[in-house]
């Protein structure tokens, strides 16, 4: 017994010594995060090299024109996250209004005068941007920082009233309109759940959230019923090999890539999938390259990193929670909703859980709006992440729980606190 329990108690030190090595409580900021980051980016560059020569090569003969403007793009990325780390959070609170309004306006000018690729108006073209600029990303992060200060403001109330409930949802609702008519269903969905998510964070009666879920999916079914193509794309998902050279191609090429890949991969480069077999291997599609060649363990290590990523989000954002920071809280909470959903979604549409919805994978694909934007959401992290530190340091050891024992009392589903 006594052996026992000292066996019990090494393993116990070893683990406190372990998990203190790996804390980054004591550091100026989250190195995980950092590294999560980074990591994802620099897979990113990688893949897309790998999953676009021979298409490059078509297209412009050079091989690596893809990879070469994707470099382009990683260097624009990391100035803007620098550009977000340095700006102070004030400045983001004090504009987060005038941000949204200009967003709308950016959604507004794009159906008037913006780029129309395979049907969709989604584009601005820039003449300052080696790229066409995806306003629906920048509305991501102006939405964001709009609500973020939103519930700073008016938390009480939108845990006791319907009318501060909703009215973050009209905003949505208005975006939602003019994304529907570019379109852009991927970014309604991901925009939705992300002020759907902070919403629930915050503290909002979870009934609210019911009542709402059950009327916006009635409307999805109605929608995706309304047009016969997005009811082949729901019919083809369901089973893609019954049109496997039509409505079914993409999904079924994407599978075959996921087959090919087995536990290891083929090797980097070696992707049969993207020699012309998979379309858009490069962008929506990368993941299924990226089994293709570095297998179930190169797959599952990615999507670790995105959990690594959205983990930590979370966790700043608790922390700046417990320190009375709440609009630096939101703000977190927010950028973990959209990071996490639109990995979710473009990983279930590449391996055929979900319909085609023409996502990027935040970090990863190619294209420099989505690399732009969710670069600059990182910085932003980093930063809530530093401020959140620096005042908790300032406030000394028992500064979070006190500030814990100074929250909002809650709201529970009839209207009273507790």
């Amino acid at each position: 017994m006594a052996r026992t329990k000292a066996a019990s108690t090494r393993r116990f030190v070893r683990l406190r010594r372990l998990r203190a090595a790996l804390s980054t409580r004591e550091q100026p900021f989250d190195g995980w995060l950092l590294f999560a980051a980074l990591a994802l980016i620099l897979t990113g560059w990688v893949m897309v090299t790998s999953a676009s020569t021979e298409v490059a090569a078509s297209l412009t003969g050079n091989p690596w024109y893809f990879s070469q403007r994707h470099a382009l793009f990683v260097a624009m990325a990391l100035l803007a996250a620098a550009a977000t780390l340095r700006s102070p959070l004030a400045w983001w609170r004090a504009n987060g209004p005038l941000l949204l309004l200009a967003s709308m306006v950016l959604l507004l000018l794009v159906l008037l005068v913006g780029r129309e690729v395979n049907g969709s108006r989604r584009w601005l073209s820039i003449p300052l941007l080696p790229f066409n600029l995806q306003i629906s990303e920048v509305a991501k992060l102006c939405l964001i920082v709009y609500l973020a200060g939103y519930l700073e403001r008016f938390l009480p109330e939108v845990r006791r009233s319907w009318g501060a409930f909703l009215r973050p949802l009209i905003v949505m609702g208005l975006i939602a309109v003019l994304l529907i008519l570019e379109p852009d269903y991927g970014a309604v969905v991901v925009m939705t759940g992300c002020v759907m998510g902070m919403l629930l964070l915050a503290g909002a009666p979870w009934g609210r959230f019911v009542l709402i879920l059950v009327a916006v999916g009635l409307l999805g079914f109605y929608v995706a019923i309304a047009e016969p193509y997005r009811l082949a794309r729901l019919t083809s998902f369901s089973d893609p090999w019954a049109d496997q050279f039509a409505s079914g191609y993409q999904l079924t090429q994407a599978l075959i890539a996921f087959g090919r890949g087995h536990w290891l991969g083929m090797g980097l480069g070696n992707s049969v999938q993207k020699l012309f077999y998979l379309p858009e291997a490069h962008t929506d599609f990368v993941f299924a390259v990226l089994a293709e060649e570095l297998g179930l363990f190169g797959a599952i290590g990615v999507v670790g990193l995105f959990a690594l990523l959205i983990w930590r989000a979370l966790a700043v954002g608790r922390r700046a929670e417990l320190a009375g920071l709440g609009f630096a809280a939101y703000v977190s909470y927010g950028i973990a909703m959209v990071i996490g959903a639109q990995a979710f979604i473009n990983i279930a549409v590449s391996t055929g859980m979900l319909p085609t919805k023409g996502l990027t994978l935040p970090l990863l694909s190619y294209g420099g709006s989505s690399l732009l934007v969710s670069a600059a959401m990182v910085g932003l992290l980093l930063r809530v992440d530093i401020d959140t530190r620096q005042a908790l340091r300032r406030a000394g050891p028992t500064a979070p729980r006190e500030a814990a024992g100074r929250r909002e009392p809650r709201i529970n589903g009839q209207g009273v606190m507790k």
